[in-house]
């Protein structure tokens, strides 16, 4: 279940949910950290149905450097993100559920089948990896998370909290119903 978002450019946040809600996560992740593939679980099967018309789940990427491909993938999303969010949202989900199948020396394969199958140019995917433009992006998302004292992924903040690693849905949602009854981000 997809829920609405903004089509955006390399730069601009990537947000599923209610993006124009004042109630929001943000969601630093790394595409090759298998406790973001869990939380991205939680966030299709429980968060987005409870509170994405209620809700903007933003998120900002953290590859950390112990992931020999994360930073790749964190760039491609940036790629297909221009094309389309819902684009961007699939793939960050398919880099999630493939981790064990994905490694440094295929990732540029694993993207190519990814672009083929969705509709994409293979080809401007794999180049992309070297365009400054996506690079930036994510240096940029890495360097606030790291000033909000951002060390290990997924850090998802509410009102302020931070969630780190291994949340689990009745913490977060207890945050996500205080932020809503109070009126707050």
């Amino acid at each position: 279940m997809l829920a609405p978002a903004f089509t955006l450019g390399a730069a601009q946040r990537l947000v599923e949910g209610n993006a124009s809600s004042a109630a929001r996560v943000i969601v630093y992740e790394d595409l090759q950290c298998p406790d973001c593939a869990d939380f991205r679980k939680m966030l299709d099967e429980k968060l987005l149905p409870k509170y994405g018309g209620k809700v903007a789940f933003e998120h900002r990427d953290f590859p950390l450097a112990k992931h020999a491909w994360a930073r790749k993938a964190a760039i491609a999303a940036r790629f297909f993100q221009e094309t389309s969010a819902e684009l961007a949202v699939k793939y960050r989900r398919h880099s999630l559920a493939n981790i064990q199948e994905t490694t440094a020396a295929n990732f540029n394969e694993r993207l190519t089948e990814f672009a083929k199958s969705n509709g994409a140019d293979p080809a401007a995917a794999v180049a992309a990896l070297d365009d400054p433009r996506y690079a930036a992006a994510v240096e940029k998302d890495f360097q606030e998370g790291v000033a909000r004292g951002v060390a290990h992924t997924p850090t998802a903040f509410v009102n302020g909290v931070a969630f780190v690693e291994t949340i689990t849905f009745e913490e977060i949602s207890k945050a996500i119903d205080a932020a809503l009854a109070e009126g707050k981000p």
